[in-house]
């Protein structure tokens, strides 16, 4: 039996869950001995746990908040519609801005529940363009971050700095940034899916000193890539 646990663990940063363990034929009562005290398995949230001497991952709680989400299905099954970390869980994994994670964040495709008060859940449709793996999770790319924290009303500057952060990291491209910001522009002031003059305000409020050249860089790519569908502000 503890050979199934080394397999499961194996793939899951040394953390399983007990559907898991259920899942795979593990009976209740050796369940409950390994994950007694001092045993093989220790607890580090509700129905999941870490492998004894297995090296600590990094973001142990959101990885652990995030097989919650679908406990019976291991890491290496799952689709995007199970959960993508996003939001400001997503800027923290890739170190980008500096706004504060007080909670873990998902986007799932369906409807989905959680009785934590420290986990928000997002019921949107992520496409498969909008996020890549990274360290081992799932995570919406930080156009869609950007995009993601204008729905929900945040701090432009702070959306701004984790913009400007992800370009100088080459974590995303302006081009994207400008596409994912197009149906906010109006909001703003601008005119209406003129995501680059959007993109060119948070990126000013900031104070980015490589604005005029993340422009240049964004109409540059949006005209080579799609010439006919462009706002005549960004084709000029």
């Amino acid at each position: 039996m503890i050979n199934r646990v080394f397999e499961l663990t194996g793939d899951q940063w040394g953390l399983v869950t007990r559907k898991q363990l259920e899942i795979a034929g593990v009976p209740r009562t050796t369940i409950e001995r390994l994950t007694g005290p001092n045993a093989a398995l220790e607890r580090v949230a509700f129905g999941v746990y870490r492998l004894t001497g297995s090296p600590i991952p990094d973001h142990l709680d959101l990885r652990a908040a995030w097989l919650q989400l679908a406990p019976g299905i291991p890491a290496w099954k799952r689709s995007s519609t199970a959960g993508v970390v996003s939001h400001q869980s997503a800027a923290a994994l890739y170190g980008v801005g500096h706004l504060p994670v007080d909670r873990h964040e998902f986007t799932v495709g369906g409807r989905k529940q959680t009785r934590r008060t420290d986990v928000r859940i997002h019921e949107r449709h992520v496409a498969e363009e909008d996020w890549i793996v990274l360290r081992g999770l799932p995570v919406t790319r930080p156009s869609r971050i950007a995009s993601d924290l204008l729905f929900d009303n945040q701090d432009p500057a702070s959306i701004g700095q984790i913009i400007a952060d992800s370009i100088d990291n080459s974590f995303d491209y302006p081009s994207n940034f400008a596409a994912s910001l197009t149906s906010h522009a109006g909001r703003f002031g601008m005119r209406r899916g003129d995501g680059l003059a959007l993109l060119r305000w948070l990126l000013e409020i900031v104070g980015n000193k490589d604005t005029e050249l993340r422009i240049r860089e964004a109409r540059n790519s949006l005209v080579h890539e799609s010439p006919g569908q462009l706002s005549p502000s960004v084709a000029t």
